[in-house]
């Protein structure tokens, strides 16, 4: 790592990992916020104060690689440390925000510097709200959280985990605010029993967002489908505004407004389907989407885009691996949509508008999509 206070080679730049692994599992709840106006207020200048860190930061450090002289993060906190004491407005901000906007521009130049990332840009105001707090003096009790220097706030729901708090992040999404929370949860964790639960495949698609192999079916609402022309007329009325007049910006955030609505209301259906399939479930398996691939396609991009199906099944993946559930993904060339569940016959010629699978050589007839989750269990794949 970066030796504390001196300047940093290129070759010691290394990227600090936050990540949960078996012997320390992390996890994150990301909770909607009820702020008062004045907590809105400061929420609004912690974010300002912790891009203008950041900016300040990036500016010095590439003052430096002028003149050759490649600072760590250390040093360039260091620097602003010293820099901000000719703003007096920098004395009542949470000072812990600075400190974590220079470290992730700490991340970026590392990422930069192993070539995963280019280099890191200046942030400017339209860039998304967030910033980290000390979570030392982060308290939690029920539905109610304390934050440094602003005090008892109100949440949505409680903390879903317990133990020692490890990271706080406050964040914000159209006109809602968000704490994210991370746990550690290595010694209070509870692993539920699925043992004696039945083996289950999973087919997505888009007129059903998931069939599991004993029938069930869950919706997909489709909601950009639901709210298409509502989010054109909104741009439409945006195109007519002065751009950056405070009509203009007042319209920004009625799109804004929209858009929340449109991904909250996906990642709602995700998240209660997945959580009922893996309360349900010992063992889960699931098919191999290639979604640049099938985004390809101009005629289904829309819908597929819309269902999100890759982020389903990555959300269901997630709590599998959480309950120690394990998950079975099939061949991406695996035709479970075309291979008959009884007797493993392939038929070649299925469309897209047959619904109805029937089998010419045992005669089964059953759901399409019932019949590929069948063929995507563990047992059929394995």
């Amino acid at each position: 790592m970066v030796v504390v206070g001196a300047a940093a080679t290129p070759h010691q730049w290394e990227p600090e990992t936050f990540q949960g692994t078996s012997s320390m599992p992390y996890k994150t709840h990301k909770i909607a916020l009820d702020p008062t106006f004045k907590q809105r207020h400061w929420f609004s200048s912690q974010c300002g104060y912790a891009r203008f860190a950041y900016n300040q930061a990036l500016s010095d450090f590439k003052s430096g690689l002028d003149q050759d002289n490649f600072q760590s993060w250390w040093t360039l906190n260091v620097n602003f440390n010293k820099a901000k004491k000719r703003f007096d407005w920098t004395r009542s901000q949470d000072q812990r925000a600075a400190l974590y906007a220079i470290k992730n521009l700490g991340q970026g130049i590392a990422n930069w510097v192993s070539k995963r990332a280019k280099f890191p840009k200046f942030h400017g105001r339209g860039r998304k709200q967030s910033y980290t707090t000390d979570e030392q003096s982060v308290q939690v009790e029920g539905k109610k959280i304390k934050l440094p220097k602003i005090g008892w706030g109100r949440m949505f729901e409680s903390l879903r985990f317990t133990g020692p708090i490890i990271k706080v992040t406050i964040s914000r999404t159209a006109h809602r605010w968000f704490v994210s929370i991370t746990v550690d949860t290595e010694n209070t964790e509870v692993v539920a029993d699925n043992a004696t639960h039945p083996v289950i495949g999973v087919d997505v698609g888009i007129n059903s967002l998931a069939t599991c192999s004993d029938g069930t079916k869950y919706d997909n609402p489709r909601p950009l489908k639901r709210y298409e022309a509502k989010l054109r007329r909104a741009h439409r009325k945006l195109s007519r505004k002065v751009r950056k007049s405070n009509n203009w910006f007042k319209q920004k955030a009625k799109i804004a407004r929209i858009h929340y609505r449109i991904a909250y209301i996906r990642n709602d259906a995700h998240h209660k389907a997945t959580t009922e399939i893996v309360n349900r479930a010992s063992a889960i398996g699931i098919e191999t989407l290639k979604v640049t691939n099938m985004l390809n396609n101009r005629k289904l991009a829309k819908a597929l885009s819309d269902s999100a199906l890759g982020g389903f099944l990555l959300k269901l993946r997630t709590k599998a691996e959480a309950r120690g559930i394990p998950i079975t993904e099939a061949s991406q060339f695996f035709a479970s949509s075309k291979t008959c569940s009884r007797c493993g016959h392939k038929k070649d010629d299925l469309t897209l508008s047959e619904r109805i699978y029937h089998c010419s050589n045992c005669g089964l007839k059953i759901d399409r999509d019932v019949n590929a989750a069948i063929n995507l269990r563990p047992s059929t794949v394995g």
